[in-house]
């Protein structure tokens, strides 16, 4: 297909599917297209919807391409065709939208020419949304620390995993952090997902203190890997695997073996290497699906820290405030107690 201005048609899953200007660069590094971003996500269409089929999305739009302005879209607009999947979703204050599903690679292709660089994915499938079937083990480096210690801390998430007899299925992020995915049967509502996530970061933090922290206050963290158990909190969208973020290189959230960690270049994951790279290696995530796990390792681990009178995580400022949290402020801007009182 021809790159240049004039708006294309292209059938994509039997459905209609309009491309303006399909020449338009995005990419700046190579120069890639939004027609480039459209045949991407073609080649790996069977990854694509083995990861996102049947959720919601949030879309983070870049109108402008990936080094200009943008912004979250969760609602889908009243002109949309008529073919497009859509669900109602709740954000944490309690209004609803309606939003994008993707059901198939057609959906993918008319949010990425709404100019879409970022498919933002809930962690339960459209059809039941009262299970999170994902928990999120996010590896989120600080000031001071970069993907290698994200690599380092991600061999202590497998190591704690095995320990607790569960499979976790990596991807880096497409910047500087690595994912760990956990398919769980969908048995569980998001708040126990969370529960189990807080745990996990806390029990991570408590054998390894020098490298990792579940720290939620930014001036606690130091120089160590954050594991953002937040990521699991009701409603929170994480960035999808397979999704090519908003960067000049055009860099892919990429899922790689656990036996690549040592070797994976997260900036060399691009729209440029990633078809050919699942084309010779196929899915590292192919078997997610096949044995959907148990939170209950999670819970139990969840049980232990509250007999031992831990309460709950602080939540995000969007949330409000929840049962057993603790005072939503910063430790530096507590009110201290009254000499004498």
């Amino acid at each position: 297909m021809a790159r240049d201005s004039d708006a294309i048609e292209i059938d994509i899953d039997g459905h209609p599917v309009r491309i303006s200007s399909p020449g338009k660069v995005l990419f700046s590094e190579r120069g890639e297209t939004k027609l480039d971003l459209v045949n991407y996500y073609l080649a790996v269409s069977e990854p694509v919807m083995s990861a996102m089929g049947n959720r919601p999305v949030l879309m983070e739009r870049h109108p402008h391409g990936a080094e200009g302005s943008s912004f979250f879209q969760k609602r889908v607009p009243d002109n949309a065709p008529d073919w497009l999947t859509t669900t109602i979703v709740s954000t944490p204050n309690g209004t609803s939208s309606r939003a994008l599903v993707i059901a198939d690679l057609a959906h993918v292709a008319w949010a990425v020419n709404l100019g879409c660089l970022g498919f933002h994915v809930w962690p339960a499938r459209a059809d039941d949304p009262d299970h999170a079937d994902e928990l999120r083990i996010d590896l989120d480096p600080t000031p001071g620390t970069d993907f290698e210690d994200a690599r380092a801390v991600a061999h202590l998430v497998r190591a704690l995993l095995d320990e607790l007899g569960i499979v976790g299925f990596p991807k880096t992020t497409g910047k500087h952090g690595i994912h760990v995915y956990l398919r769980l049967a969908p048995q569980w509502d998001p708040y126990q997902v969370r529960f189990g996530a807080v745990a996990f970061a806390r029990e991570l933090a408590r054998r390894h203190p020098d490298v990792v922290t579940d720290a939620w206050w930014k001036e606690e963290r130091g120089q160590r890997i954050f594991v953002d158990f937040n990521q699991n909190a009701p409603h929170k969208t994480v960035f999808g695997a397979w999704c090519v973020r908003p960067r000049p290189g055009a860099q892919v959230s990429t899922p790689f073996a656990w036996d690549e960690l040592d070797t994976i270049d997260p900036d060399a994951q691009t729209i440029a290497t990633v078809p050919a790279r699942v084309a010779a290696l196929g899915n590292p995530w192919a078997d997610m699906d096949t044995a959907p796990q148990s939170l209950e390792p999670l819970l139990a681990l969840h049980e232990r820290d509250r007999a031992n009178g831990l309460t709950d995580a602080p939540w995000p400022p969007v949330y409000p405030k929840m049962p057993g949290e603790p005072p939503r402020v910063a430790p530096s801007r507590a009110r201290k107690p009254k000499a004498g009182g």
